[in-house]
C-alpha cells in the first residue's frame, strides 16, 4: 500500500512534470511563432537615418512590414558596384530572408548573377531594366510629379533658364528630366532646362558646385535636382534662388523652396510585399504605380507660388487622373527628332528601359 508520504512524493513529481511540460509547450509555441514570421531583406545605399532617399525608403519599408506583420532585415550603407551588395544578399539569405528588396538603381545590374543563384528567393529591384524570373523591377511614376514641378518652374522663372542637377544618365533620370522639360514647355515655350551632371547620387561638394555654376554662369533662377539629399536646395537658399526639392521636404528652409516632388513609398512596399505574402511575388516584370494611386504628388506650396501656377498644376493633375499621359502627343527630342506623334502614347517599355534621349528644351551645362 502507498502511504501518504509516498503519495505526496508522487504528486510532487507529477506537478513538476506538468510545469516542465507547460514551459516546453510555451517555448515551442514561441519558437514556432518566431519561425513563422516572414523575413524581408532590405538593402540601402545610404543610412537609414538620413534625410532624403534612403531615410524615406527605410521608414516606408518599416511601415509596410508593420502593417503586414513581416520582419524587416536591413543592410545600410551598401555602396553600388563595390561587391558589398553581393555580401549583403548572402548574409540576408543566411539570416532567413525569403524576399530581398534592392532599393538603389545600380544593384540589379551588379548582382544579376547572384540573383540567378537563388531562384527560390524573391527579388525586387528599384527602377531596373534588368529582370529575371525571380526579380521584378519596381518604381513609382515619379515623372508625373516631375512634370507638375516643371509647370511650376516654367511659370516661376524670369530669366527663362532653369537648372537641373542630376546624378547620371540612366532611364530613370533621363525620363525625369524630359518630363520636367515638357512641363516647363507647356506653360513657357521660351524657357530652357540646363542640366549639370555630378556622376554620383550623393556627393555634397559636387552638387553644391554644380548648383553654383548653374546660378553664376548660366543665369538660372530656379533649381531642381535628382540626388539623394537636398544639397542643391541649400545652395539655392544661400543665393536666394528658387528651388524645387526632391523626395523629402527639406527642413529649415525659406519660401524660396517652392515645393517638393514627392512619393509615398509605403504604398509601393505595401503592394510588393503584400504580393509576395499572397504567393504572387514576381508575377509581373515591372511594378509601376503613380498619381492614380496617390503614390506621387507635390508637397505643400510656399507663399511665393502664385494662384495661377497652382491652377495650372491642378488642371494637369486632373488630366492625369483622367488617364492622360505625360508622354503623349507630339514630342520632339533636343536634336529635333520626332519621338511621339499626335494621338500616340510612348509605351511603358520605352519609358522604363529605352529612355536614352532628352525632350526639346533640354541643354547641358559645359564649363
Amino acid at each position: 500500500m502507498v502511504n501518504n508520504k509516498q503519495r505526496k512524493i508522487v504528486l510532487g513529481f507529477l506537478a513538476i512534470a506538468v510545469v516542465i511540460l507547460i514551459i516546453l509547450l510555451i517555448t515551442q509555441t514561441g519558437r514556432k511563432q518566431e519561425d513563422d514570421t516572414v523575413k524581408i531583406g532590405f538593402i540601402l545605399s545610404g543610412s537609414i537615418s538620413e534625410e532624403g532617399w534612403n531615410g524615406m525608403h527605410y521608414e516606408s519599408a518599416v511601415k509596410a512590414c508593420q502593417q503586414l506583420d513581416a520582419e524587416l532585415l536591413v543592410k545600410e550603407n551598401v555602396k553600388e558596384f563595390t561587391g558589398e551588395c553581393e555580401i549583403a544578399i548572402r548574409e540576408l539569405i543566411q539570416d532567413g530572408a525569403k524576399m530581398i528588396i534592392l532599393s538603389s538603381y545600380g544593384y540589379s545590374e551588379e548582382v544579376l548573377d547572384v540573383v540567378r543563384e537563388y531562384p527560390d528567393i524573391v527579388f525586387y529591384g528599384n527602377s531596373s531594366e534588368y529582370h529575371e524570373d525571380n526579380m521584378t523591377s519596381y518604381f513609382v511614376r515619379m515623372y508625373q510629379a516631375r512634370y507638375l514641378s516643371g509647370i511650376l518652374a516654367g511659370m516661376q522663372t524670369e530669366t527663362n533658364k532653369i537648372g537641373y542637377v542630376a546624378a547620371m544618365a540612366n532611364n530613370e533620370v533621363n525620363r525625369g528630366i524630359s518630363a520636367f522639360a515638357l512641363g516647363v514647355k507647356r506653360v513657357n515655350p521660351e524657357a530652357e532646362v540646363i542640366v549639370a551632371w555630378t556622376g554620383s547620387w550623393d556627393d555634397e561638394a559636387k552638387e553644391i558646385e554644380a548648383a553654383n555654376c548653374l546660378i553664376d554662369f548660366s543665369g538660372v533662377d530656379v533649381l531642381t535636382y535628382h540626388q539623394n539629399q537636398a544639397y542643391v536646395v541649400r545652395a539655392a537658399e544661400e543665393k536666394e534662388i528658387y528651388s524645387i526639392a526632391y523626395h523629402e521636404v527639406p527642413q529649415d528652409v525659406s519660401d524660396y523652396c517652392l515645393t517638393t516632388v514627392m512619393c509615398d513609398w509605403s504604398k509601393v512596399y505595401q503592394e510588393v510585399i503584400g504580393e509576395f505574402l499572397r504567393g504572387k511575388g514576381n508575377s509581373i516584370e515591372n511594378f509601376w504605380i503613380g498619381i492614380e494611386k496617390d503614390a506621387v504628388c507635390l508637397s505643400e506650396y510656399s507663399t511665393m507660388v502664385s494662384e495661377d501656377a497652382i491652377k495650372e498644376i491642378v488642371k494637369a493633375q486632373t488630366e492625369m487622373h483622367g488617364g492622360e499621359s505625360v508622354f503623349s502627343g507630339v514630342i520632339y527630342d533636343r536634336e529635333g527628332n520626332l519621338r511621339c506623334a499626335e494621338n500616340e502614347i510612348i509605351s511603358d517599355e520605352i519609358l522604363l528601359e529605352k529612355f536614352d534621349w532628352y525632350a526639346e528644351g533640354v541643354e547641358f551645362y559645359e564649363e
